[in-house]
């Protein structure tokens, strides 16, 4: 939809489970996008392809829902209509966004690992390493911090869709040689704890056993529960919508006062109001970590960024055909060019205003 038209609007939710794939919402587009094409290509890339699974690309239901866009939102978010002009927010809520210089990444350390681990996890079985593994699979880090700093790894969760005639030790084996100790590595010792498919097995995965919906993984796409979280998903919504743009911008900031050395934590509160383009608060909590008085990092943010949609939209390039890669791995901590809300090009700018 983007790729054809960047002014599209959206909001659309997806709902899969055995044997069925609902695309629902609403949208405003000059753009024409075939659902079943699409759901049918996703699937089958993910790796939903074999009737065995019990959820195969070329013989599930696929059932499209959409409709226009609410004529009373558009006048809302559309620039130069509504009571208060300028680009709205396209809905009322607040935002978060958190940084940490504990990772090279700005991301907490639990979350970092579990986005590394799922993403090896996916490798081992996409190469043919691991051939007995399925699309299904989920990951957990439990970390031990000393003084607020990592210390070491004390649990790492690993659930692994798999074929049924795998035996179990063999893979609990393989999946610490081949996927933990790779991307742990030395943050693990004698006492850290490894479960593994703890249940026994894990042959009937996706869809049909366990019911999707978007949406219902916000802390896993945001920052794995350190920090605040305003609610909304990210997912399935144009960028007018401040809970996924504004929360871009959020964590777009709240990285570049980390990496600018303001300080070592810091999260960053936007609230908004539908059909208004500036907030109505915008709040900086560094945790006291902050190596400046936070009244002039608020002051430096304020002079350095614009928190209206335009100019989010603007200056982090959004109206590019990109989300389909946030689907997985969550929305933060990616080293992708696309993902613009990533960079720190402006530590210099927030450094000169808070007169460091």
């Amino acid at each position: 939809m983007v790729k054809q038209d960047p002014d599209s609007h959206a909001g659309i939710e997806c709902f899969a489970t055995t044997g069925l794939v609902i695309v629902g919402g609403e949208a405003k587009t000059k753009s024409y996008v075939n659902i079943q094409k699409v759901v049918r290509r996703v699937l089958k890339r993910i790796g939903y392809d074999k009737p065995e699974y019990g959820f195969c690309y070329k013989d599930i239901g696929v059932i499209s829902t959409l409709h226009e866009q609410s004529p009373d939102i558009v006048q809302g978010v559309e620039e130069g209509k509504g009571e208060f002009k300028g680009q709205g927010a396209g809905d009322q809520g607040m935002m978060f966004g958190f940084a940490t210089n504990e990772t090279k990444s700005f991301m907490p350390l639990p979350i970092d690992l579990a986005h590394k681990l799922t993403m090896k996890l996916t490798e081992v079985r996409v190469n043919g390493e691991l051939p007995y593994l399925r699309p299904d699979g989920k990951s957990q880090v439990t970390v031990e911090y000393e003084d607020g700093k990592p210390k070491r790894v004390d649990a790492v969760v690993i659930a692994a869709h798999h074929s049924a005639d795998v035996d179990m030790k063999k893979l609990r084996n393989e999946i610490k040689e081949k996927v933990i100790k790779p991307v742990v590595g030395d943050l693990t010792d004698e006492n850290t704890k490894y479960f593994i498919n703890a249940t026994g097995k894990f042959v009937l995965g996706g869809p049909p056993a366990d019911t999707g919906l978007t949406g219902r993984k916000i802390i896993v796409d945001t920052y794995g529960g350190h920090g605040s979280h305003g609610g909304g998903a990210l997912s399935g919504k144009c960028v007018t919508k401040v809970d996924r743009s504004g929360t871009y911008m959020a964590r777009y900031i709240a990285k570049n006062i980390v990496a600018a050395g303001l300080a070592d934590k810091c999260e960053i509160q936007i609230a908004y109001v539908i059909g208004v383009s500036q907030p109505v608060s915008i709040l900086i909590d560094t945790f006291g970590t902050n190596k400046v008085p936070e009244e002039k990092i608020e002051k430096a943010v304020k002079k350095v960024f614009d928190f209206s949609p335009k100019a989010i939209i603007k200056q982090l390039n959004l109206k590019r055909p990109i989300y389909e890669k946030t689907a997985a791995y969550g929305h933060f901590g990616r080293d992708d060019p696309d993902f613009t809300w990533e960079k720190t090009n402006k530590v210099r700018d927030l450094k000169r205003e808070a007169g460091i």
